[in-house]
């Protein structure tokens, strides 16, 4: 096969990114995402939450990518939100994970990981939708109640 025929190839498998407006809207939204969780990440591993960097960065960015794939295959905006239904929900099994009950003490841990992580979710779904300045307040938002409200426990 020449390279002429492999460069071809190439360009239809590759098709989604295609001009430069499109690399630069996905990469943009992509990397906003990855970003914000990895702040929110850092704050969570500095404090010693059972979920930290990677897992808030894997999140966020994931999230984005479940909702700027569907966009960019034109489905209609108002059937993304059974995208996001599904997010939602399907994080809420992963925040499930990070939530441990202790009988003897009859305390719960984990709650505020697991809420962690799902906000994280909903600021990589507002980054994928193109919604940089919405994950942005959001994530200084949390960085709010992470850092100021922990001095608030019990």
């Amino acid at each position: 096969m020449p390279w002429q025929d492999i460069w071809i190839v190439l360009q239809q498998e590759f098709s989604d990114l295609s001009e430069i407006g499109d690399i630069t809207r996905v990469t943009v939204r992509l990397l906003v995402a990855t970003a914000l969780g990895g702040i929110l990440g850092y704050e969570r591993e500095a404090v010693g939450a059972s979920a930290g960097l990677r897992t808030h960065m894997m999140v966020s960015l994931g999230a984005a990518l479940f909702v700027l794939v569907p966009l960019q295959t034109g489905m209609p905006v108002a059937d993304v939100s059974r995208v996001i239904q599904g997010l939602a929900a399907g994080i809420g099994f992963l925040g499930a994970g990070a939530i441990m009950k202790r009988w003897e003490a009859s305390e719960i841990h984990g709650l505020t990981t697991a809420a962690g992580i799902w906000l994280t979710a909903a600021v990589g779904c507002a980054a994928g939708l193109g919604h940089e300045a919405t994950a942005v307040l959001s994530t200084a938002l949390a960085l709010i109640i992470f850092s100021l409200l922990r001095f608030t426990k019990k």
